[in-house]
């Protein structure tokens, strides 16, 4: 490493560990519940695997660790991952940057990494694309080196680190897309042999999360497309959605940001390997279904990096991303804080992070009053948090029974048994004519508050099909 490359860990790493400290502090004030897919991580955590339904293990072993580690099954603990994940993100990033550019440049990487509104986001709730984070980030910065010394050891290592991503999140992929596409440029030519060398390194991590799909009916691959939507349904085409998926961008890394990496790629073109696929493919998607604004995340590690070799020219510019993140990184937290703010109709600003945990509290308060009734619930949203509220109740919860392929983790492993007689407690909006009386769940002011839910105890047999 060259002196003007060197230097630049510290002052980073400072950076990064005050924001990282401050985004824990501020967690430990949170009051959203967990939302229906992190208490679905939650439960993935529990029941160690090489995959699970809708996604690849590694979010359950992480947050299965952290919540053994601490003793403890709250909320904070579930979602503490998350900032240190962005944290070491930003600092893998910053090593890129130091070797590509200089010391000046490694530390404003991380600042601007760490500044981004999806890692705000990604700080307050543990999500696949926080895990898949440093992992992709390390085997950007592994390529980086195999194109400078065609080490053998680089290759291996960015196949490794980039299997590790993709057991978070198949969107990992897109590192294997661009490094294929950048061979066409001379510079960042690796070889047949260290192209190999990453494959191995990628098919050796990954292999378990095949082999558990093999052996699962593809079960994790089928969520997949059926997200994509209209491989199943059939295509049709959407322009408005492509033009928010497109706007929502700005809200992703915020928009300064996102100009100055649109002007770096202008810059280094060889770069839009690692930026372009996952938007293209994206906006595609949204174009002929729909797609979320964090769909295209994995454009953005390299990105960040890109947008920061234009950045260190104009200072006002920087100070502009810094300012604008900055609403964000603070808005975001203080939302999840003051949950009473409310739109002028009333409703809760975060009404889908609230409610869940006094619905299953009902739920389970309803089941023991009635002898502990096993409790069957239509909704997966419903099941995900009376999982992990109800834990220690000592009640059974069950899903429908499929009818085909399971719809969700729930119907897959804890589906309503074939022959069960007794009472349950229905838990449905559309109660079938042999219900009894409703139980009332109050929902008001939270995720459920149009749901129109209620509780009814009922003979098992007056839910089979």
């Amino acid at each position: 490493m060259s002196r003007a490359e060197a230097g630049w860990f510290r002052p980073a790493l400072l950076i990064v560990l005050a924001l990282t400290f401050a985004r824990w502090a501020l967690l430990l004030l949170d009051r959203t519940d967990l939302y229906v897919d992190e208490a679905q991580y939650w439960l993935w955590g529990q029941e160690f695997a090489f995959g699970y339904y809708s996604k690849p293990p590694l979010i359950g072993w992480l947050i299965g660790a952290f919540t053994a580690l601490a003793g403890s099954d709250a909320p904070f603990w579930v979602r503490m991952p998350g900032a240190a994940l962005h944290g070491a993100t930003a600092l893998i990033l910053a090593a890129w940057a130091a070797r590509w550019m200089g010391r000046r440049e490694a530390v404003l990487t991380a600042a601007v990494y760490a500044s981004l509104p999806m890692v705000a986001l990604g700080s307050l709730l543990i999500s696949t694309d926080t895990v898949m984070a440093p992992f992709y980030a390390a085997a950007l910065y592994f390529f980086a080196r195999l194109t400078e010394a065609r080490a053998p050891r680089f290759a291996l290592l960015a196949g490794v680190a980039i299997g590790a991503a993709f057991m978070a999140k198949y969107a990992a992929v897109y590192f294997l897309i661009g490094v294929a596409l950048i061979q066409i440029a001379p510079a960042y030519r690796i070889g047949w042999r260290n192209g190999a060398l990453m494959l191995a390194g990628f098919a050796a991590v990954i292999s378990p999360n095949i082999w558990w799909n093999l052996s699962h009916k593809l079960t994790t691959f089928s969520h997949t497309v059926d997200n994509v939507g209209w491989l199943r349904g059939g295509a049709a085409l959407h322009p408005a959605g492509m033009a928010e998926f497109l706007v929502s961008q700005a809200a992703v890394i915020g928009p300064v940001v996102l100009i100055a990496m649109l002007i770096g790629l202008r810059r280094v073109p060889a770069m839009a390997a690692f930026v372009l696929p996952p938007l293209a493919v994206v906006t595609v998607q949204a174009l002929l279904g729909t797609a979320q604004a964090n769909w295209a995340l994995a454009a953005y590690f390299a990105g960040t990096v890109l947008a920061v070799q234009v950045l260190r020219g104009h200072p006002r510019w920087l100070i502009a991303s810094f300012a604008v993140n900055a609403v964000v990184c603070l808005g975001l937290p203080l939302l999840t804080i003051f949950t009473a703010l409310t739109f002028p109709n009333g409703k809760p600003l975060l009404d889908r992070q609230l409610g869940r945990v006094q619905m299953s509290q009902q739920i389970i308060a309803l089941a023991h009053q009635n002898g502990d009734l096993p409790v069957l619930a239509m909704p997966r949203d419903i099941l995900a948090d009376l999982f992990y509220t109800g834990a220690g109740s000592g009640l059974t919860f069950y899903a429908p029974r499929p009818n085909g392929r399971a719809q969700n983790h729930y119907e897959q492993r804890y589906p309503l048994p074939l022959g069960l007689t007794g009472k349950l407690l229905l838990i449905t909006a559309a109660p079938p004519a042999c219900a009894g009386p409703a139980l009332p769940l109050q929902a008001q002011g939270g995720a459920y508050a149009k749901w129109h839910l209620a509780a009814y105890v009922v003979e098992a047999a007056c839910v089979e099909p």
